[in-house]
């Protein structure tokens, strides 16, 4: 009998062992393989049993983590998805359900899924900073990488003007560092200089660092990836080097005694709740008598609304809302729609072989993009694109009304084909372009890249790339595992000589099935030759420089 597979989704807190849960230490020790972040997988690395497999990926790589997570519990296999926090919150738990459903999921036929919640950010960092989320609040990432800038910066503006509490998540990196900028000036629209603002750096870990700051000042102190901003609503205080935000805006209880002057059921009158709507006429009870005149527009309308409503029964108020549903009126009701706008990103380029661009195509690029998208040319030679738009359709089709090759980005399969002599020598053509056709954009553990250059010169260094096909004397000869990046970087092996062109498509289509079913995320195919040491028969031979290099510091 086959063993069932289980998906638990874990999330272990801030990442010290006090402060994760006894459910999320059994799911992790009942897991036959732990897959996460590699920084995530060393802060337990403690929890991990020797028989217990372990994927760890970089920090962009979570598609392929959540898909690897699926394939293995689909095999059989308890497989442990961890984040720090919550999983819930900013985490893999969504990410896991949306692979899940894409692979047409059902929690009465799928596999099982099991959610295990940590302590959140905002929860960890508030211990850390007193008492500062006692009241309405609210968690915003700052992070564009998935949600366009403007819609952010729309969250940001409308949790300023309800005095929410706010936490900001991954509030600023190398690379992005306007954001936390533009967050900051936002909220001083709304919210006073003065305003408390805790700043927490790897909470409950070994560099934990805490600075209690104004939102004025904020952006003087250290800001991180690892920091995370906790912003007080307009009654929030600081006594003792520690944020306080108060249960009411009005007190209710009185501190200095131990028998409180009004009863509960007291508190919950209306002279109590100056602030609340009036459930009769809508109106805050702040609001002066003429304030409410103006509004109902004569004084005769306002003694209406003061008189106790007639009583309706159920049956009347349900008839009336049915007519009210048939009504012209509500059929002429505007209702408030925004089409909010995601970073649309693709690669485009006139063809396979094809290297040169028309008039027509550069003006067409320079339409879609417009002010606000950016233009990249690669060493792919394709120009990428990243346009903010809420139609991509309408791009993609204006791309290929003028004759451009359409590509995905990201891990996927690239095909850099060299012009073949402008044209002359064409006869490995139709091949490079059944290759495009059949796996270019397909979807890969890692980023991999085809060379395939035309004649035995290989001015286009397909060698260079993760498969290299050359055509040579009207046959093919294959590549395979160079590294294409990094000091240490080498030329691929040559494995094959004299293909025939009637093979060769299905000798590459196998290579790339192969790595694409069996390589573990994030690993280039160099890596996943020299791990297996054989792919389609084709066996690896160690041929990379002998040398002593030290790490780069960005990674090698």
């Amino acid at each position: 009998m086959t063993q069932q597979g289980k998906l638990y989704v874990v999330g272990f807190g801030p990442g010290d062992f006090k402060h994760i849960t006894t459910r999320a230490v059994e799911a992790l020790q009942d897991s036959d393989f732990i897959i996460g972040y590699k920084t995530y997988v060393e802060l337990i690395q403690d929890l991990i049993t020797n028989e217990t497999s372990v994927i760890s990926t970089g920090m962009t790589e979570e598609v392929s983590r959540a898909q690897e997570a699926v394939r293995q519990a689909e095999a059989g296999k308890k497989v442990a998805v961890i984040s720090s926090g919550d999983a819930g919150v900013y985490g893999m738990a969504g990410l896991v359900y949306e692979v899940l459903i894409e692979k047409g999921w059902t929690e009465a036929n799928g596999v099982p899924v099991e959610i295990i919640p940590g302590i959140s950010a905002i929860n960890s960092c508030g211990s850390l900073l007193g008492a500062p989320i006692m009241h309405d609040s609210c968690t915003i990432s700052l992070s564009d990488h998935l949600t366009p800038w403007n819609l952010i910066a729309k969250r940001v503006e409308a949790a300023a003007m309800a005095d929410f509490v706010i936490a900001l998540y991954n509030p600023r990196s190398g690379r992005r560092t306007r954001q936390i900028v533009e967050a900051q000036r936002i909220l001083l629209q709304y919210r006073s200089p003065d305003t408390p603002v805790g700043l927490v750096k790897s909470a409950y870990r070994e560099r934990q660092h805490i600075i209690i700051t104004n939102l004025e000042e904020m952006l003087e102190h250290d800001i991180g990836m690892l920091t995370t901003v906790i912003i007080g609503n307009s009654s929030t205080f600081l006594y003792d080097n520690k944020m306080i935000t108060p249960r009411g805006y009005q007190r209710k209880y009185t501190l200095n005694t131990d028998k409180q002057a009004l009863k509960p059921h007291q508190r919950l009158r209306e002279e109590a709740e100056p602030w609340a709507m009036d459930q009769n006429t809508g109106v805050q009870r702040l609001e002066s008598s003429v304030a409410v005149a103006d509004r109902v527009k004569n004084v005769q309308q306002v003694e209406t609304i003061k008189q106790e409503p007639p009583k309706v029964s159920s049956y009347e108020m349900a008839m009336k809302a049915l007519e009210r549903v048939s009504s012209e009126d509500l059929k002429t009701t505007q209702y408030v729609h925004q089409d909010f706008e995601e970073i649309f990103e693709l690669a485009v380029s006139p063809g396979v072989a094809n290297k040169k661009f028309t008039p027509e195509q550069m003006m067409t690029l320079a339409m879609v993009v417009g002010e606000k998208g950016t233009m990249e040319y690669t060493p792919n030679h394709q120009i990428v694109l990243k346009i903010p738009t809420s139609n991509p359709n309408s791009i993609t089709k204006k791309l290929q009304g003028v004759g451009f090759l359409l590509s995905p980005v990201g891990d996927v399969l690239t095909l850099k084909a060299c012009d073949f002599c402008d044209g002359e020598k064409t006869a490995g053509i139709p091949y490079a372009e059944e290759i495009q056709e059949k796996l270019g954009g397909m979807d890969l553990p890692k980023e991999l890249q085809i060379g395939f250059n035309g004649c035995g010169m290989a001015c286009y260094k397909a060698v260079t790339e993760d498969i290299g096909i050359i055509h040579r004397k009207g046959k093919f000869d294959l590549f395979l595992g160079a590294k294409p990046v990094g000091r240490t970087a080498h030329p691929g092996q040559a494995v094959a000589e004299g293909i025939e062109p009637d093979d060769i498509v299905e000798v590459i289509t196998n290579i790339i099935k192969e790595y694409k079913e069996n390589a573990h995320p994030n690993e280039r195919l160099f890596k996943y030759f020299k791990r297996v040491k054989q792919i389609q028969g084709f066996v690896y031979k160690d041929i990379a420089p002998k040398i002593n290099i030290e790490p780069a510091p960005c990674g090698d």
